[in-house]
């Protein structure tokens, strides 16, 4: 009795001022097939977007616990979202609270529960691809009040020049419920540009079941099989870690291109050619 109320009591702490929780977990490439026979999902039945990441070569962003992203959903709405991770409710202003798509929830595994707070916007379309292609800049997709935002959960202004787009990531999206499963069960499958993919499997649940929330998904996923990602790796730093390191890396040369620079190169020793 003492240890299941000392465990109540850890989940309430690391809740507290939570709106929601959800509940995540990963499940790896070679076990994707597998898991979409189970719950019956297929390219038919799914939503298709396009997940864009923003944040330096280096990652800075991520790495202070902040992710920008944007999403396009074919057919459907765009939109663009400013995350914080982890956060102390109670050190956010409560302004923030009169936005619709502003939501302070618990992120939770297996392993541990984190408290995050984040705000969407819609996106007109078209403006992600632009942005894409170059003919406008990061700052285009978000809006004045995510700025503001930003500035005021980070402390510092931001240079949104600095910033890279990463991605686009293909998305697959399925919404669907189980049987043996009381919650609404959300499958999100990613696709990066060298074919690697990650699952993702989470349900939502309101703060006050946060606790067996936790424990009878994690059960269910047992029950039926599906193999989780014992290193919990997030399929948000899964996919910038890839495509960071791909700006980083430096572009090929070819056999051509490395002619043409020597010729130039020669071509400046040498002094300019007469007319």
């Amino acid at each position: 009795m003492q240890r299941g109320a000392a465990t109540q009591g850890k989940v309430a702490q690391a809740v507290a001022g939570a709106e929601a929780i959800e509940i995540k977990a990963t499940i790896p490439d070679h076990q994707v097939r597998g898991a979409l026979a189970r719950f019956g999902l297929t390219q038919t039945n799914d939503e298709e977007r396009y997940i864009y990441f923003f944040d330096t070569p280096g990652l800075e962003l991520m790495r202070a616990g902040i992710i920008a992203r944007a999403r396009r959903v074919v057919g459907g709405d765009h939109d663009s979202t400013v995350k914080f991770r982890p956060v102390d409710p109670a050190q956010v202003a409560r302004k923030w609270h009169k936005y619709k798509d502003f939501k302070i929830e618990v992120d939770a595994s297996e392993a541990r529960l984190v408290r995050s707070a984040s705000f969407s916007m819609p996106l007109a379309k078209g403006v992600m691809k632009r942005v894409a292609s170059g003919e406008r800049s990061i700052a285009a997709i978000f809006t004045p009040a995510q700025e503001e935002f930003l500035k005021a959960m980070a402390g510092r202004e931001f240079e949104f020049a600095r910033l890279a787009v990463l991605g686009p990531l293909k998305a697959q999206r399925w919404q669907f419920e189980d049987p043996a499963c009381p919650w609404p069960i959300t499958a999100e499958l990613w696709q990066r540009d060298d074919g690697a993919r990650l699952m993702e499997v989470s349900i939502k649940a309101p703060i006050v079941q946060a606790a067996v929330a936790v424990g009878g998904f994690m059960a269910f996923l047992a029950e039926v099989g599906a193999e989780r990602d014992e290193n919990e790796q997030t399929k948000t730093r899964w996919a910038l870690e890839h495509y960071a390191a791909k700006l980083r890396r430096p572009p090929p040369r070819s056999r051509s291109a490395g002619r043409t620079a020597a010729t130039k190169t020669a071509r400046r020793a040498a002094g300019p050619t007469e007319p």
